[in-house]
């Protein structure tokens, strides 16, 4: 079921579309008003929701508890260091299988997920074990 979105969830759309990164709303925020299209921080929180709510647009939270948004192309999954907060993409994925195996069994529409791993990048690591 597809809801008429509005000129706001639209411009925000538009913009992770081009995006070749995940963006914090914040960044959205300050990218809309480069482009002279300028939204309410309320009213891109408010758009970002509901674009979520409709399988539009996927968060993934970091270590930090920021939020990054970016439309719903493929499933993302990362390594996060939890020391310098590197993220390194992942490029499998290794619960596919169960991701359609829950939808049948369950009867619920999955849009996407995500898969984190924490821990500590290679470089943190040999930071840690020269102290």
């Amino acid at each position: 079921m597809k809801s008429r979105r509005t000129r706001s969830q639209e411009k925000i759309l538009t913009l992770l579309n081009t995006q070749g990164r995940s963006l914090s709303a914040q960044d959205i925020y300050v990218k809309l008003r480069e482009q002279n299209q300028s939204l309410g921080l309320a009213t891109v929180y408010r758009s970002l929701e509901s674009l979520k709510l409709e399988g539009l647009v996927q968060v993934r939270t970091l270590a930090s508890g920021e939020s990054l948004y970016s439309s719903r192309q493929q499933d993302k999954h990362h390594l996060t260091c939890l020391q310098c907060g590197a993220s390194i993409p992942i490029g499998e994925c290794p619960v596919h299988d169960l991701e359609h195996r829950l939808q049948d069994k369950h009867q619920f529409k999955i849009f996407y997920h995500t898969l984190e791993f924490f821990g500590l990048c290679e470089a943190c690591i040999e930071d840690n074990t020269s102290d």
